[in-house]
Parts: structure tokens; C-alpha cells; sequence
């Protein structure tokens, strides 16, 4: 099977205007390009307004799209609001807002400064509030009545992980203004729904999170029922479908994309899946033994 296959019509998303936080890299430049291909004009932000624009215009030679690049750092509400504004000159709406932009690195908890869990902090939990309040209100004094935001989340946002506390505490939020948010703003027409991917390992992030030869010790695929990490595609088809009309009675929903992953590690035995047949076999025998 091709998991990089497209899964939307070529004009899915024509004559939608899409912001992406973090989109210069990584899982957000995925599923830009992809928004990009069915029809949609894109705005990706970052602080780094060089790497932006080698997206931007690797991404419109591409997809023969329009890209912009607006600098933004979204721990910053004021910046958020110049974005924002930024965004509505250049294409005279906003539809989708996709919260995006993440910070995360693996550490014993007790290991890490107050700053060093702010960081974390500011830019995930604090960062999606400030691009979500800004658009919200935007579209609610707008009366556009129909907007989406998505936000991207995590699956230890509701199980926890240790090791990556501070990004857990902050998915968590997300995860809780996602729901509420659902139920709150669904009179002005915006839907909020969020996507909690599993391994979709990307260079950059990876290499940050498990550095040197950490990233092959620690395989990934092994931890997915499938045994294999997921293809961008299959995220970017995903948040396509939710920021388009296709997903219209959509809301409130968080949509796990794992391969089984965290169901995996949550059930209390799963680990026994280490057994070899042979000690099934003896197992097997020794309970009708005792049985007998």
C-alpha cells in the first residue's frame, strides 16, 4: 500500500486562506504543501523569517501555489496581532488557523530550570492561546461564520509521559481549550478539533530530541502495533479533511494517528507481547498442569 498516497479532489481546499505556526519545517511544511496542492493560499510563520522564505519559495516552485512567509513569534500577542493583520492584507481573509508550532526535549524533570520548562510552556500552551484568541476574535467581530482551528496535540496529553513533563503539561492544555473551545465558539460557526499524531519522525526535531546514535537504539516502529512509523502524507491527507467543508459536523473531536501506539503502552500486560512462542507454549502447559 502507498502511504503517501493524497487522499483529497485537486480543489478541496480552493479559495481557503490557511495559517500555519511552525510551518518552515518539518511536519508543518508537510501538510502546508499538501494545503497548498488543493487549491489554498498559506501563510507559515516562525521566528526564523530566512528558513521561511526558502520554504515559501521552495514550496510555490512546487505546488505553483501562493506562500507567504510572515515572521512571528507566537509567545507574543501583540506579534500575533501584526501577523494576523499581516495576513488579512495580503489575501483579505483567514479561514483555517493551524496551532502548530512546538517546542520539546527529553530531560529528567528535576534536571530542568524553571526557564527551560517555561520555554516549553510559552510557546506550545501559551503560543496556541495567543494565536487562537486573536483569530477567534477576529472572526467573531468578523461575523465570517465559518471558520476551523486545528491544533495539533499529542497522545501523552491525556495519559502523561514522563521525561517531557512540560510538553505533556502543555498539550494537555491545548487539549482542554480544544474541547472547550468546541463547545463555546460552535454558535459563531468556528470548529476546533485537534490531531494527536504518534511517530512521525522528522530530521530536525528528532535529531534535537534524540541526539547521536540515541535515535537508532531507540526504534520507534517497534513501540507501534503496525511496526512502522507514519508517512507525512498520511498526516497532511488527515488535517486536509479537517480543515476542509468535507469535515463540516466535525467538532470537538481529537483525532489519534498512531498506529496503535499509545494503546499499546497503556494496557497494564502489553509488555508480554516480548514472550517467545516457545514460553507460550511452556506457560500454556504449566497452567493445565496446575488446572489438572
Amino acid at each position: 500500500m502507498d502511504f503517501s498516497a493524497k487522499m483529497l479532489r485537486d480543489d478541496a481546499l480552493e479559495g481557503k486562506t490557511i495559517v500555519v505556526t511552525g510551518g518552515g519545517s518539518g511536519l508543518g511544511k508537510s501538510m502546508t504543501k499538501y494545503f497548498l496542492e488543493l487549491g489554498a493560499n498559506v501563510a507559515i510563520t516562525s521566528r526564523d523569517i530566512d528558513k521561511l522564505k526558502a520554504t515559501a519559495s521552495e514550496l510555490q516552485s512546487e505546488t505553483g501555489g501562493n506562500c507567504l512567509a510572515v515572521a512571528c513569534d507566537v509567545r507574543h500577542y501583540e506579534q500575533v496581532e501584526v501577523m494576523l493583520k499581516t495576513v488579512l492584507d495580503s489575501f483579505g481573509r483567514v479561514d483555517v488557523l493551524l496551532n502548530n508550532a512546538a517546542g520539546n526535549f527529553i530531560s529528567p524533570t528535576e534536571r530542568l530550570s524553571a526557564n527551560a520548562f517555561d520555554t516549553i510552556i510559552d510557546i506550545v500552551l501559551k503560543g496556541s492561546k495567543n494565536c487562537t484568541l486573536a483569530f477567534g476574535k477576529h472572526w467573531i467581530d468578523a461575523k465570517q461564520q465559518s471558520a476551523v482551528v486545528l491544533n495539533i496535540v499529542t497522545t501523552y496529553a491525556w495519559t502523561g509521559s514522563a521525561y517531557v513533563v512540560p510538553s505533556a503539561t502543555a498539550k494537555a492544555g491545548v487539549l482542554a481549550m480544544t474541547r472547550s473551545l468546541a463547545v463555546e465558539w460552535a454558535k459563531y460557526g468556528i470548529r476546533t478539533n485537534a490531531i494527536a499524531p504518534g511517530p512521525f519522525p522528522t530530521k530536525g526535531a528528532w535529531d534535537r530530541l534524540l541526539p547521536g546514535d540515541l535515535k537508532d537504539k531507540f526504534d520507534l516502529a517497534k513501540k507501534v502495533p503496525l511496526k512502522r512509523v507514519g508517512d507525512h502524507q498520511e498526516l497532511a491527507n488527515l488535517a486536509a479533511y479537517l480543515v476542509s467543508d468535507f469535515s463540516g459536523y466535525v467538532n470537538g473531536e481529537v483525532i489519534t494517528l498512531d498506529g496503535g501506539e499509545w494503546l499499546k503502552g497503556a494496557g497494564q500486560f502489553n509488555l508480554l507481547e516480548a514472550i517467545p512462542e516457545e514460553m507460550w507454549d511452556m506457560l500454556e502447559a504449566m497452567i493445565k498442569a496446575k488446572k489438572a
